[in-house]
């Protein structure tokens, strides 16, 4: 064997063991009369020593044509160490080393393999393989396999079975640009790449499977940003005979489970709230809970006092920032600025100081008296030492862009801590939304979301009235999970392809294998569909997601590792009828 023990193992109960070793060589300290190596390898570090007085001089100038990252095996005697290191777990012992072998010979990496690396994001994922040996990526890729273990046992334990469903599928409308796959077998025909397995988990309902998951890849063809990749990996589920509150009764458990067992900590019930009201109190369908900073909406409180600003606007609101009236004159002006951005897009902000004494102080003065302001503060909530930042505005541009302010405050104050989490439940989300470019209604969710009960009538007299029947979950300000009930008969998803502008041509052509399907006793039922990468990065502390990816792409959507995409050859372009390369 190449090895009896890791590099992480040993202890000081092996002391005057004889042990060999294999791994890749992190360090080399040479004081002349003694040299001590570090050997890695996925376990941890064990330091190997050789000594003029017990090693022999073959060895030693042997030793000293190693190289970093050279692949090595070792035999020797494990001893007690001189000068401990509390700081690893092998930290009492070294090994005495009485043989060396060269497995390979390694370049000089093109960063160091350290913790703290001098490696820039291009050349770590240029050479990802190498960034892969440091701790810091290593561990977050296990911490990933962790995550992935624990839902595959709850799901399991919950009577859940988990079935493969096919990558390559018939391109359907889901919301994002498909990946497409041309087929050589049926010329001018393509696959396309799974945006999630919707369809087939619900023809696994009419199989009567019950309770489905799957950990599985799916793909967008979309723009990208730091938590966002062209393939990224869901924990997919579908269950049958369900209602909404067996949903969440589960996947509220999955969570809580998650939470325990993989950081330690045990939240209670999940608070839940209305699509509605999260977009009133927080501008945004996900809000980050664990801050307060809720909208107060102004318009009955400054309307109508001759500030032209406020009085053309649909929507006057505000945020009460803790202790904001320690903000300097120019701190305020840099708020401003940072708001007027093209990212936010507000056209200015509007500021009220809350003094110690009970008085105010706004950049609005000469409109407003302290009667006037003292009905800002009671709106927003603010107390005194606070700072009143106030928006104008289209109602649903102002509430974006303070959702933007409210999210950059919270940040600057040291209120994200990644070591809280507070989840919620997001429900009754519009089943309709309007495209104001086309004038055409789309589904928020997917054409497959069911309306509330009793809601489906609306559809033919006020659609954007219309609730649907799904719910997201929230963790920190994220969407780590969303679902719905499905419609499960053939009249009820006609009607729904109507309204969304199919002609049933259209419908039959695109999905009449599941309409079809719907004829032969489809039961009721619902899912819910977490994005994995997303979720793990979070329970591990951060928001963005490429560190949690063994090969993720970059903000391109490309692998610079190997090169993809890349042209193909001509002859393969050929063989599948498409247009020759004019160039390469």
């Amino acid at each position: 064997m190449y090895r009896t023990h890791t590099c992480g193992e040993l202890r000081a109960s092996h002391i005057d063991h004889n042990v060999t070793l294999c791994g890749w060589v992190q360090k080399v300290r040479d004081k002349g009369f003694v040299i001590w190596l570090d050997l890695r390898d996925r376990y941890g570090i064990t330091q190997l020593v050789f000594d003029e007085d017990r090693t022999s001089k073959e060895i030693i100038e042997q030793v000293k044509t190693l190289g970093r990252e050279f692949v090595i095996q070792v035999e020797g005697t494990v001893i007690e160490r001189a000068s401990k290191n509390p700081n690893i777990l092998t930290g009492d012992i070294e090994l005495l080393v009485s043989k060396i072998t060269v497995l390979n010979k390694a370049l000089v990496p093109p960063f160091t393999i350290e913790d703290k690396t001098d490696g820039g994001e291009d050349i770590r994922m240029k050479y990802r393989y190498l960034d892969i040996r440091r701790n810091p990526v290593k561990d977050k890729l296990i911490f990933r396999h962790k995550v992935t273990i624990a839902v595959r046992n709850y799901l399991s334990n919950q009577g859940f079975i988990e079935v493969e469903t096919p990558y390559l599928i018939k391109s359907t409308p889901e919301g994002a640009r498909d990946f497409v796959v041309p087929s050589r077998m049926n010329q001018g025909q393509f696959y396309a790449l799974p945006q999630s397995p919707q369809t087939f988990k619900q023809l696994l309902m009419v199989g009567g499977m019950d309770k489905y998951f799957q950990i599985v890849k799916c793909f967008r063809d979309e723009d990208l940003r730091a938590d966002r990749q062209p393939e990224f990996t869901q924990i997919d589920c579908e269950m049958a005979f369900v209602e909404q509150e067996d949903i969440l009764n589960i996947f509220e458990g999955l969570t809580r489970h998650l939470l325990k067992d993989i950081n330690g900590v045990e939240v209670g019930e999940f608070p839940r709230m209305t699509y509605d009201d999260a977009m009133q109190k927080y501008g945004n369908d996900k809000p980050d809970i664990r801050f307060g900073m809720e909208f107060g909406e102004l318009n009955a409180v400054a309307q109508h006092k001759e500030f032209n600003v406020f009085n053309s606007a649909e929507l006057v609101v505000g945020i009460a920032v803790p202790g904001g009236n320690s903000y300097t004159r120019k701190e305020i002006d840099k708020l401003t600025d940072w708001v007027r951005r093209p990212q936010v897009g507000a056209l200015g902000m509007v500021y009220c100081r809350c003094n110690d004494d009970g008085s105010y102080k706004s950049s609005v003065d000469k409109f407003y008296n302290q009667e006037d302001l003292a009905q800002w503060a009671e709106a927003t909530n603010a107390q005194a030492g606070d700072l009143i930042c106030v928006l104008s505005g289209d109602m649903n541009k102002v509430r974006a862009q303070l959702s933007a302010l409210r999210m950059e405050l919270a940040e600057r104050l040291g209120l994200r801590k990644p070591n809280e989490f507070a989840p919620l439940w997001v429900i009754d989300f519009p089943l309709l939304e309007l495209d104001e470019e086309t004038g055409h209604y789309h589904a928020m969710h997917h054409p497959f979301t069911s309306p509330k009960p009793g809601q489906l009538k609306m559809l033919d007299t006020d659609p954007g009235a219309v609730k649907a029947n799904a719910y997201d979950l929230v963790l920190n300000g994220n969407e780590i999970g969303g679902g719905s009930i499905r419609i499960h008969d053939k009249e009820t998803q006609a009607t729904m392809f109507k309204h969304l502008g199919f002609t049933s041509e259209e419908a039959t052509e695109q999905f009449g294998f599941l309409m079809d399907a719907f004829q032969y006793g489809a039961p009721p039922h619902g899912g819910l569909a977490f994005g994995l990468d997303r979720l793990v990065a979070i329970l591990g502390g951060q928001e963005t997601i490429r560190d949690f990816i063994a090969f993720p792409k970059n903000n391109s959507g490309r692998d610079v590792m190997i090169d993809a995409p890349a042209f193909i050859d001509d002859e393969q372009l050929k063989e599948l009828s498409l247009k020759l390369n004019s160039t390469k």
